[in-house]
């Protein structure tokens, strides 16, 4: 098995946080979203995988060798391949042509699920859907009576069905995805601008390929600020386990209200903390009260009543009381 992350969009609706590194390695509950998203795709697949390629803009070496450890980390081959140009998903997923073959997965990094996955393996594959009040931003697929996928409409203005897809995908060969995406690209087949995934996925249907649906219990967004403090506090709901602290090392002078990810090289004096709040590496929090909000690494924050609020690396703040969104290397002083 091989899984296909492409993940090499700017993301804009993440700014300032994107700024100086790119989405999908903005920390959730301490670790970046890509390999929270690699870690449970491997954790349910149930096979072993043998290669993760990362499809990514020109984000440095350092980044690169951050998105190879992801997959070593899993016992995977990482492969780096680049998209220059915003051209479509289904053409993000073909600048890793080589490795669209055998048993694929394709996972765009922006997002977070909670699932288990039973692969169908009569099948050419399965896209994974949720049920979504207003599907006019989304690609939805439309069943028959037989739960059989017959139909991939992307962004329908009218309605037509509220199954999204997640952007997680499965295929038994990925070679016949391969041929597909690549007849629209020989042909300039475009839809709103863009080489689609779904257009591919459609041509494959209609060639007799059949595609089912999986279901997700949850899909988390990570598409901008206000959605990733909500993804970030339903991570650390959804394993609370994983993230018990031994809150008697931070001193009587400080309540944890769980769950929380606290690092073990952050600071926390005279404060309460949580719950849903994440503080990553060598921040330090003094005088203040903070819940469900991401503080990430070196920041120091004093005298703060704070909330659903984000915060970057080495971000200085003393004496505000609001939400916030606050990107790296700043400073916001009372």
């Amino acid at each position: 098995m091989k899984i296909i992350v492409p993940m090499a969009g700017m993301g804009k609706r993440m700014r300032p946080h994107t700024l100086t590194i790119p989405k999908p390695l903005v920390p959730i509950a301490g670790k970046p979203i890509v390999q929270r998203l690699v870690e449970d795709i491997a954790e349910i697949c149930n096979e072993k995988i043998e290669e993760v390629a990362f499809v990514i803009g020109d984000f440095g070496k350092e980044t690169e060798a951050a998105l190879l450890q992801i997959a070593e980390n899993i016992g995977a081959k990482g492969r780096i391949c680049f998209q220059q140009e915003a051209l479509g998903t289904a053409h993000a997923v073909m600048c890793a042509a080589e490795s669209l073959e055998g048993e694929v997965i394709v996972a765009f990094a922006d997002t977070l699920f909670r699932a288990k996955f039973d692969f169908d393996r009569n099948k050419d594959g399965m896209i994974w859907v949720h049920s979504v009040q207003d599907p006019k931003a989304f690609g939805v697929v439309k069943l028959d009576t037989n739960g059989v996928i017959t139909d991939f409409v992307e962004k329908p203005q009218e309605f037509v069905s509220d199954l999204a897809i997640i952007g997680i995908y499965y295929f038994r060969d990925g070679q016949n995805l391969k041929q597909e995406i690549q007849y629209l690209l020989d042909n300039n087949i475009r839809e709103k601008g863009e080489f689609q995934l779904t257009n591919a996925l459609e041509n494959m249907k209609s060639k007799g390929m059949q595609f089912v649906p999986g279901k997700v219990d949850e899909w988390l967004d990570c598409g901008n600020k206000d959605a990733t403090v909500y993804t970030n506090q339903r991570v650390l709901h959804n394993r609370a386990a994983e993230f018990k602290l031994d809150t008697e090392r931070f001193g009587s002078s400080v309540k944890i209200i769980e769950p929380c990810f606290i690092a073990p090289s952050a600071v926390i004096k005279n404060s309460t903390i949580g719950p849903y709040v994440s503080i990553g590496e060598n921040s330090t929090i003094e005088n203040s009260t903070i819940g469900n909000s991401i503080i990430q690494n070196n920041s120091s924050l004093n005298n703060m009543d704070m909330k659903d609020s984000m915060i970057g690396n080495f971000v200085i703040m003393d004496g505000k009381s609001k939400s916030f969104s606050i990107g790296d290397y700043s400073t916001l002083l009372g």
